[in-house]
C-alpha cells in the first residue's frame, strides 16, 4: 500500500562507515584472548619466607668468600714459587757474604770455639782451619778421639791444656763429624740416629751435636759413666747451650757452679772461664756427677746431689734426667748403661 504517494516500506539503512577505534579494539581483544589461550598454565609460586631468603643470601655470601679465598690462595702459590726459584740460587752467595761479615766484624775477645761453632759448613773449613790453627795438624781419622781424650785426661800427663788447644780439639771434632762412625763403642747408624735426635729436638747444628756426642763418650769412658746420662744431664741443664748461665751463676752445658768448684778449673789456663768451653765443661761436670754418685751410692741419689738437694727430694730433677736418658736410648738404639 502506498499512502500519500509514498512507499510504506522504508529501505534498510546501511552505514557508510564504522565508528573510529571500535573495530581496532575488537580485533585486539580477540588476539589477546588467543595469546592467553596458547600460553601454558604456569604454577603459582608462593612467596619465599624469611628463612628461605636468609639461607639464599648466606649461600651467595659463602660463594663470594670462596671465590676470594681461591684468588688469594692462587696469589700465595705464585709468590711462593717465585721466591723459591729466585732465592734458592742465591743461597751460596748469601752464605759467603755471611761468613765474610762474621770475619770482618768478629771482635778480638770472641774465642775460637764460638767462631768454630758458627763456621761449621764444609765451604768454610779453610777459614776455620786458618782461625784455629788446625791446618798445620796431621789429618788422622782417629785424631779427633785422641785429641778429645788428651783434653779429658787434663793434668794426668803433667801438662796444662790451653784454651787454644781446646779450641783446636773441638774444631777438629766439628770437622770430623761430617761422617758418622767416629764414636767408639757404637755403630755409625746409632751415632747418626743420636745426632739427628739431639739436633732436631734442641735445634743445634748436626755437626755440633756429633762433636758433643763424641766428647761425652770420651769423657764417660774416662769417668766410668753412662754417656747417655751425661747427654741427658746436658739436655735438662742447658738444652745444649754452651753459653747458658743461671741466676745463681751456674754456667755452660752442664751448668757447673764455678764459684763452688773453682779448684776443678785450675788445670785450665783460663781458670773458671773455661766453663764456657764445651769440652772443659763436660769434663768438670762429669767429674762432679761421678763424685756425687760415689758419695750417695746410686744414680738417683747422685743426681739429687748434683742439683744441690741435701735430701732425697730433688724436685723431680732426677726423674727428668732419667726420662730424657730413656728417650735418648730409645731414639738411638743404644742400650742404657749403669
Amino acid at each position: 500500500m502506498v499512502a500519500g504517494g509514498h512507499d510504506s516500506k522504508r529501505p534498510t539503512r546501511i552505514p557508510s562507515r564504522v565508528r573510529p577505534g571500535h573495530a581496532t579494539r575488537s580485533v585486539g581483544a580477540v588476539e589477546n584472548w588467543r595469546t592467553h589461550a596458547r600460553r601454558p598454565l604456569e604454577p603459582v609460586r608462593p612467596d619465599a619466607g624469611p628463612a628461605s631468603r636468609f639461607f639464599t643470601a648466606l649461600g651467595y655470601r659463602v660463594a663470594e668468600l670462596l671465590n676470594v679465598c681461591a684468588a688469594y690462595l692462587g696469589i700465595a702459590v705464585i709468590v711462593t714459587l717465585a721466591l723459591v726459584f729466585t732465592i734458592a740460587p742465591l743461597r751460596a752467595q748469601l752464605g759467603q757474604i755471611h761468613q765474610s761479615l762474621l770475619t770482618a766484624l768478629r771482635p778480638a775477645t770472641v774465642d775460637d770455639v764460638l767462631y768454630a761453632m758458627l763456621s761449621i759448613d764444609e765451604e768454610n773449613l779453610a777459614l776455620l782451619e786458618g782461625l784455629t790453627g788446625t791446618s798445620s795438624l796431621p789429618r788422622d781419622p782417629g785424631a779427633a778421639a785422641v785429641e778429645g781424650a788428651s783434653v779429658v785426661a787434663g793434668a794426668q800427663g803433667g801438662g796444662t791444656p790451653s784454651t787454644q788447644e781446646d779450641a783446636i780439639n773441638f774444631s777438629r771434632l766439628l770437622k770430623d763429624s761430617a761422617q758418622a762412625g767416629g764414636v767408639e763403642g757404637i755403630t755409625a747408624a746409632q751415632e747418626q740416629a743420636l745426632r739427628n735426635y739431639l739436633a732436631r729436638k734442641y735445634r743445634i747444628a748436626s755437626s755440633v751435636a756429633a762433636a758433643l756426642i763424641n766428647s761425652a763418650f770420651v769423657v764417660a769412658r774416662e769417668m766410668n759413666l753412662d754417656p747417655q746420662l751425661i747427654l741427658a744431664v746436658i739436655a735438662i741443664e742447658s738444652r745444649y747451650n754452651p753459653y747458658a748461665e743461671s741466676h745463681v751463676g751456674a754456667q755452660g752445658l752442664m751448668q757447673v757452679m764455678t764459684r763452688v768448684h773453682k779448684e776443678k778449673f785450675t788445670e785450665f789456663s783460663d781458670g773458671t772461664i773455661a766453663a764456657l768451653h764445651p769440652i772443659a765443661n763436660i769434663r768438670v761436670g762429669s767429674r762432679i756427677l761421678r763424685d756425687c754418685i760415689d758419695r750417695r751410692g746410686s744414680i738417683e741419689r747422685g743426681l739429687a746431689c748434683y742439683v744441690g738437694a741435701t735430701g732425697p727430694n730433688d724436685g723431680g730433677y732426677g726423674a727428668k734426667v732419667l726420662a730424657e736418658r730413656r728417650r735418648i736410648a730409645l731414639a738411638s738404639g743404644i742400650p742404657v748403661g749403669r
